[in-house]
């Protein structure tokens, strides 16, 4: 089967690469409504409307024996859902937010794959990391912010970046903190005979 990442992603790219997927990219290019308001939920709603979105193009297409990985990353803290900030003066206020404590990561993922004269299904789940930080002053704020880095990154950096220097720890899946938890994928794609 073929498998397609609905997701222009280039760290989602890299970890399905990394576990050797042979795989490729078709971005979702649906407007994402969200209609829920716990942090699990959300990430499962918002890849499954990519995952269908995808799904239905390719369909459309005269595609046939394909998977479709939709996926979505959020930050929950104190009860905030923080996504990618809007502008540096955002990312300053979720890193603020974020210093000295814990808070955790969701990362939903849809699977949509059809067989030849199927109508397509379904299978969506979600995975959440405890992450802990170091505090960071304004000034080491400031500097992250300026580098770039995590100005598209859900909750406003990159644990795999320069923002590596302030985690103290994680408890869960440390991939699932990068953007996909890529061993839950490859379960859930075995378990369906789908690689």
């Amino acid at each position: 089967m073929k498998i397609y990442l609905a997701s222009a992603s280039p760290r989602r790219k890299e970890l399905l690469k990394q576990v050797g997927l042979s795989f490729k990219t078709m971005p979702s290019t649906v407007e994402e409504r969200i209609t829920k308001t716990e942090p699990n939920e959300v990430v499962e709603e918002l890849s499954y409307q990519k995952a269908v979105d995808v799904c239905a193009k390719l369909s459309a297409e005269g595609k046939e024996d394909f998977v479709v990985i939709g996926a979505d990353t959020v930050v929950s803290c104190w009860g905030e859902i923080l996504g990618k900030p809007k502008d540096k003066d955002d990312a300053v206020r979720m890193l603020t937010n974020l210093q000295g404590g814990s808070h955790q990561v969701y990362t939903g993922v849809t699977l949509a794959w059809k067989y030849k004269d199927m109508s397509a299904m379904y299978a969506t789940f979600s995975e959440c990391t405890d992450v802990t930080m170091y505090s960071m002053t304004q000034e080491d704020i400031r500097r992250y912010v300026d580098s770039g880095e995590p100005m598209d990154k859900a909750g406003a950096y990159a644990i795999q970046g320069l923002c590596a220097a302030y985690i103290q720890g994680i408890c869960g899946d440390y991939n699932n903190v990068v953007g996909l938890p890529v061993g839950r994928v490859c379960q859930e794609l075995n378990r369906r005979g789908l690689m």
